[in-house]
């Protein structure tokens, strides 16, 4: 399994132009209709936002995990981190806007110096619900994260964790070698503080994404398995689990290509595009802000370097009635959110 970035290695894919060349060239030539046509043909281009519900924050690349499938090609190499300043813009958004929930999102985002002062200003602002996407092993990573499950407690922070598998095999193949102990020695250290645990009010997430070029399979069986194994095994409970799919970008893309599966993976997407997943997409009720500030529809089109399609297209310019008047910038890589049950970050949509 690689230790560095696409960045870091200089592959081709670490260009953002380049990927998007690939995934509007090829098979979506002359073979397959690309997402613009796809909802057109259900009446439903071109999409546009609805309420914002949701901020989500990306506040740097940088993380102690170097994942075969991320999206947002993260790693210990990649050095992108929001300053303060940009923090500060955000909060301002934050104490102003109608979205309820904030998702603090990375790489690592506890691995940026200011994580735990951002916190502890966000949650001044009285959002509804906070979440903070952890990759779990953080916690064990280094003394200066061991109390972290103590803080996210003091602060009722929403814990998402990604956990391939209840496995070790499965969950090692995709994350690294002993990520899976390290995984499990932390929900236990979050469980034992309450989280994921019945009448706390701790609420405890897992993040399901498969380890190969195939859809998730249904998010309650899996949910359903998911527990019992990691009850049986281990003696951990949490919440909910969300089945997420692999968007064809960055890292999982570069693997899609080496295994020769890019086309064989575009076509199920196609085919099991669903327009009742469109109705729900992430990018009609969230707004993702990079950590230089500016702004996405939603934490995918960020990594393609696909900013709103609007005057407003920084932090510090902030203008939610503007922004609402958007249309929202698609590509093909969006098949991956609208096929079966659909995808967001929270889960299915359908």
């Amino acid at each position: 399994m690689t230790k560095k970035s696409l960045l870091a290695r200089n592959n081709d894919l670490a260009n953002t132009q380049r990927q998007l060349e690939i995934l509007s060239n090829g098979i979506f030539k002359d073979e397959l209709p690309t997402f613009a046509e796809k909802i057109k043909e259900t009446n439903q281009f071109p999409l546009q936002p609805k309420k914002l519900e949701i901020l989500q924050i990306n506040v740097g690349y940088m993380c102690n995990q170097v994942c075969a499938h991320c999206h947002v090609d993260a790693g210990p190499d990649r050095k992108e981190i929001m300053t303060k300043e940009t923090m500060l813009q955000c909060l301002e958004v934050i104490k102003n806007t109608g979205a309820h929930t904030l998702d603090l999102t990375g790489g690592a985002p506890e691995m940026n110096p200011n994580f735990r002062w951002f916190v502890e200003e966000a949650a001044k602002a009285g959002i509804k619900d906070f979440i903070v996407r952890s990759n779990l092993t953080i916690i064990r990573a280094n003394k200066k994260y061991h109390d972290l499950p103590e803080f996210f407690k003091k602060y009722n922070v929403h814990v998402v964790s990604s956990m391939p598998h209840w496995t070790r095999g499965k969950t090692d193949k995709q994350r690294g070698d002993g990520v899976f102990d390290k995984s499990i020695k932390a929900l236990q250290e979050l469980n034992a503080v309450g989280y994921g645990v019945e009448g706390t009010g701790l609420k405890l997430d897992l993040v399901y994404n498969p380890s190969g070029a195939f859809l998730p399979g249904d998010q309650c069986s899996m949910e359903k398995d998911f527990k019992k194994a990691l009850l049986d095994d281990f003696g951990i409970t949490f919440n909910h689990l969300f089945a997420i799919t692999n968007l064809p970008i960055s890292r999982f893309l570069d693997y899609l290509i080496a295994s020769e599966n890019y086309e064989d993976y575009m076509y199920a997407l196609v085919e099991a595009y669903n327009p009742m997943a469109v109705e729900n997409v992430m990018c009609t009720n969230t707004l993702s802000v990079s950590w230089d500030g500016y702004l996405y529809d939603c934490d995918f089109n960020q990594m393609l370097n696909l900013k709103v399609a609007s005057s407003v297209k920084h932090i510090s310019e902030y203008n939610e009635d503007l922004l609402q008047k958007r249309h929202i910038v698609i590509s093909q890589h969006c098949y991956g959110c609208t096929a079966g049950a659909g995808s967001s970050c929270q889960g299915t949509v359908a």
